[in-house]
C-alpha cells in the first residue's frame, strides 16, 4: 500500500512539474487568449512619405498651369514683336508674369477634402509645407524660363526681380492660408486670386510715392525700393507661418467634446 501511495504521489508531482514548465515556457495557459502585441506607432517621416502621392494628386495643377502659361506669354512678347523693346516695358511684363503665376499659387491651399483629412496625425503646417514643397521645383523652373525669355539687353536685374517674384508668391500663399484659418474655407482659391489681382493692379496706382515699391530700373530709388521688398517678403513669410498653426480654440473645443463623449 505504501508503494502504491508513493507512486500516485509521484505521478501527481510529475504532472504539476510539467504544468509549471509549460506555463513558464511562454505558452499561453489553457483557456487564456494571448495578449495582442502593440502596433508600432508610425513616425512623422513615414506619414509624410505616405502623403506625398495623395497630396500631389490633389494639387491645383490646372490653375498653376494657366497662370504659368499666361506669364510666359507675357514675357515672350518682346521676342515676338519686331524692333527694340524699352526697359520699362520688359520690367512691366516681367512683373505681370510674376503676378499671373501668383494667381495660380493662390489656389494652392484649395483642398476639397480638408475637413475629412483633419484627422491625419500631422499638423496643418506640415500638410501645407508639403504642398509648397511639391510646387517649389515647378515654380523655380518656371521663373528661370521667364527670365530667359526676356531679351538680355533689356532684362532687369535678375536678383531684384527674383525678390519681387518671391514676395508676390508668398503674399499669394499668405492670402490662401489666412482664408483657411479665419473662415475654414476648403477652397478659397477664387476669392484669394481675385483679392490678389485687385491688390496687384491697385497698389502701383494708390501707393504714395514715398512708399512705392514699383520703381523703374536705373533710378536712384531702385535699391531703396528693393530693401522694402525684403521687409515685405520677411513680414509676409512670418504671417504666413503664423496662419499655418493650429487654432488653439478649435483644439480646446475638440478636446472638450472628446472628454464628454
Amino acid at each position: 500500500m505504501l508503494g502504491v501511495t508513493a507512486g500516485a504521489a509521484g505521478g501527481r508531482d510529475d504532472r504539476r512539474g510539467r504544468g509549471a514548465r509549460g506555463h513558464g515556457s511562454g505558452r499561453p495557459a489553457p483557456g487564456r487568449e494571448p495578449r495582442p502585441r502593440p502596433r508600432p506607432t508610425p513616425s512623422t517621416v513615414g506619414i509624410i512619405r505616405a502623403l506625398v502621392l495623395p497630396v500631389a494628386r490633389t494639387l491645383p495643377w490646372l490653375p498653376l498651369a494657366a497662370g504659368g502659361t499666361v506669364g510666359l506669354l507675357l514675357v515672350g512678347v518682346p521676342r515676338l514683336v519686331s524692333g527694340e523693346t524699352a526697359d520699362w516695358v520688359a520690367l512691366l511684363l516681367l512683373r505681370g508674369a510674376a503676378l499671373a503665376f501668383g494667381l495660380g499659387l493662390a489656389f494652392l491651399m484649395d483642398d476639397p477634402a480638408r475637413h475629412t483629412t483633419a484627422g491625419v496625425p500631422v499638423r496643418r503646417a506640415v500638410r501645407a509645407g508639403l504642398r509648397v514643397a511639391l510646387v517649389a521645383p515647378v515654380a523655380v523652373g518656371w521663373w528661370t524660363a521667364a527670365l530667359l525669355l526676356v531679351p538680355e539687353e533689356v532684362r532687369p536685374p535678375v536678383g531684384d526681380m527674383t525678390l519681387e517674384a518671391a514676395a508676390t508668391a508668398v503674399l499669394a500663399l499668405l492670402a490662401g492660408a489666412a482664408a483657411v484659418r479665419l473662415w475654414d474655407e476648403p477652397e478659397p482659391g477664387q476669392a484669394t486670386a481675385a483679392a490678389l489681382l485687385l491688390t496687384g493692379l491697385a497698389a502701383p496706382l494708390l501707393m504714395p510715392d514715398r512708399w512705392t515699391l514699383f520703381v523703374q530700373p536705373h533710378v536712384d530709388r531702385w535699391d531703396e525700393a528693393h530693401r522694402s521688398w525684403v521687409w515685405l517678403l520677411a513680414g509676409a513669410a512670418f504671417i504666413w507661418a503664423a496662419c499655418l498653426l493650429e487654432p488653439v480654440r478649435r483644439r480646446r473645443v475638440r478636446a472638450v467634446f472628446t472628454a464628454r463623449s
